[in-house]
This record gives C-alpha cells, structure tokens and sequence, in this order.
C-alpha cells in the first residue's frame, strides 16, 4: 500500500479499516460465558457489569485485547466504542502485555520528597525499562502511579495492587530481584501476593481461593489509626515504622505527638458544657 506525501512520516495509515477482533477459541468462550452470566447476575441493570468483565478479560491474557473487548460487547448488548472507551479511561485496565508483577511507585508529592523519584530512577535502571515498559523475561512492568492513599507510610510501592510500605532505593531493588528470581515476597500488610492475572480475576468478583489468604487481608496499619484512637480518647499506642532496611528495630516509646493530637473536649466528652442545638438564622 502506497502513502500520500501528506501521510509520509506522520505514522497514520489511511488504508482498509482494522479488521474485526478474532473470537476466543471455543473452549476458553465456554469458560469465560459462564463467569461473565455469574457476574452480570449480580447486577439489576447488565451494563453496570462492564467493569468487573473487563477485569475478567484481563485475567485471562493479562490485558484487555481487541477480543476481550468484542467479548464484553456481545455479553452486555454494547458497541465495541462503548466498552473501548471505559477500558481506555481507567488506568487498572492494560492495553498490551504486561509482566506477571505490575510494580507501581507512586510519585505523587509526599512520596515523591520522601524518595519515590529516587526509588523509581534507580529501578528504571535497575530493570532496563521505563515507565510502563516490562523486562524482557516478561516478569516485572515498572510505572509510576498517583497517590496509593498511603502517604502515612510514604514512599510507597505496590506490587499486582498490595502494599510494600517504606521502601527505599535498596530495599526497592531486593524486592523486584526477588520477583523476577522466584522467591517468594510478603506485602507488608494485606493479603499475599498473587500473579497479575489472579489479582484481576479477585478483582472482578471471585472469591480468593488461596488458603488463608482473606483472613490476611487485614486493615488499615498503626499509623492511619491514630487519629482514630486520639478521637476516641485512647492513649496514643508506640510509634512503630517498618524497618526500611529488612532488619530488626526496636519499637519507639509511647510519645505524645503534639497538643493539638490530644483528646480535646468536646459536648460528648464533658457533659457540664454540653453543645445546644445551632440557633436558626433570625433567632
């Protein structure tokens, strides 16, 4: 097919249309119908379906493809634009392949200043790839990712979603060499860590099957609940930081933070001041 000269070097081909995405193989249509008619079921209207379908799609071949995508359609009665465009707005969803471990370093602000940037230059060099490129033994996509809402534990890299808290350049290194050789890894809080495509299929509404792996799923860490306990009036509980550097470290004593993270009194807390309803305009 020949180009124009106004075509020539723009990377645009203005030929015969992209043909349609080929079908799943017969077996793996089967299989694939059944989880989607459970999962559509959960919902009164089909289309509110659509996101976990394409995360079972996505657990099927790591990323949503052209058929992932067709598939979707011809489940839930949408055009092929409609579900395009939802996969392409949210970022969980991949468009090409990926790595068995999706390893995100957030650099937004807090963890950017608290060594994210430095954490995510020295593991672009550390792998060979950049951002949103995957190695070569297919194991590890490297990205930067916005706020993991875990700034009380900054820096902060997530691995297929779970948590690995307080990292640090080294620390950072050991655990995607560790990945890549095989050796088992443990998030610092949450549920153990699965492959990317086992992390999609949890995502789209199927229960985990790992043994114990939904008791260890776990909360909010010491740090986030803080404030929590202060509001209630509870002492403040020992400070404690994971150990960046893997090693052992001994709790802080308890300490008070500041005067304004004291238990203030409120209508609740000292009845002989109790708070009166808020006056109306005019009164």
């Amino acid at each position: 097919m020949t180009t124009t000269p106004s075509e020539q070097g723009t990377g645009v081909s203005l030929g015969m249309p992209q043909l349609p995405a080929p079908d799943y193989p017969a077996d793996v249509r089967a299989r694939l119908e059944a989880d989607a008619k459970d999962v559509i079921a959960r919902y009164p209207g089909s289309r509110s379906a659509l996101l976990p379908l394409l995360h079972l799609v996505q657990s099927e071949e790591g990323h949503v493809t052209r058929t992932g995508m067709r598939f979707c359609a011809e489940m839930l009665g949408l055009t092929t634009a409609e579900v395009t465009a939802v996969a392409t707005f949210y970022t969980m969803y991949r468009r090409k392949p990926s790595g068995d471990y999706q390893v995100g370093v957030c650099t937004n602000t807090l963890c950017a200043v608290m060594g994210g940037d430095a954490i995510f230059d020295e593991l672009k060099q550390h792998l060979g790839v950049g951002n949103d490129e995957t190695t070569e033994d297919g194991k590890i996509t490297l990205e930067h990712i916005e706020c993991n809402a875990a700034c009380d534990f900054a820096p902060v890299v997530m691995v297929n979603w779970e948590f690995f808290d307080n990292q640090t350049p080294e620390s950072a290194k050991r655990l995607v060499d560790d990945l890549r050789a095989g050796v088992p890894v443990e998030p610092t809080r949450g549920a153990p860590l699965c492959t990317y495509k086992e992390t999609a299929r949890i995502l789209a509404g199927f229960p985990d099957q790992r043994p114990g792996a939904v008791e260890a799923s776990g909360g909010a860490g010491p740090a986030s609940l803080i404030g929590l306990r202060l509001a209630k009036g509870e002492e403040p509980q020992p400070r404690v930081v994971h150990p960046r550097t893997g090693g052992p470290q001994d709790e802080a004593p308890a300490e008070h933070l500041s005067s304004h993270d004291a238990p203030q009194e409120t209508s609740a807390s000292d009845p002989a001041h109790p708070a009166g309803p808020a006056a109306e305009e005019g009164e």
